[in-house]
Formats: C-alpha cells, sequence, structure tokens
C-alpha cells in the first residue's frame, strides 16, 4: 500500500523500471531477486546469468537468484540488467 504524506494509505502504488537486455519492465515491488527477474523474461536461457550493468565506473555483477536487488534507490536512472552465458571454468 502507498502511504500518502499524511500517513494515511491510498493514492497510486508506485512503479519502479528497470531494463533487460534493453527490454522494459516494471514493477510495484522496491525490491526482487534474480529469480524473480529472470522469471520476468520470456525464454530466459536457464544457462544464463543475470548481469546487473555498473553505473559510471562500477564493475558489472553478476546476481544469484536468491540475491535481493534495490530497485528503489539508484541515481542515474532505472537498473540495467543482462543475459551472459554462465562462465565455465572446468
Amino acid at each position: 500500500m502507498t502511504m500518502t504524506a499524511d500517513g494515511k494509505g491510498g493514492g497510486k502504488p508506485e512503479i519502479y523500471t528497470y531494463f533487460v537486455s534493453g527490454k522494459k519492465y516494471e514493477t510495484e515491488e522496491p525490491e526482487l531477486t534474480g529469480l524473480q527477474i529472470k522469471a520476468r523474461v520470456p525464454d530466459w536461457e536457464p544457462n544464463h546469468d543475470l548481469v546487473l550493468e555498473g553505473h559510471g565506473n562500477d564493475p558489472d555483477e553478476i546476481i544469484a537468484d536468491d540475491q535481493t536487488v534495490e530497485l528503489a534507490k539508484h541515481k542515474g536512472g532505472p537498473l540495467r540488467f543482462s543475459s551472459a552465458p554462465k562462465a565455465n571454468f572446468g
């Protein structure tokens, strides 16, 4: 429920925007796990990792299925994710 300035519920829920491989997604949830994000992407390749693209000089980060990502508090606009084949070191 969205709270108004006077502390009462009501009004429109806040919408959080993020992108996966250039496609825009929206949710009312301020946080999602890696698995929840991947589940919203049609035809997600199960042998791929979800990668959070770094902002500015920040490095890209692989997001685990059980890792929570905050969509609500980010400077520089919506978070951007991509799909990358899982690294195979064996």
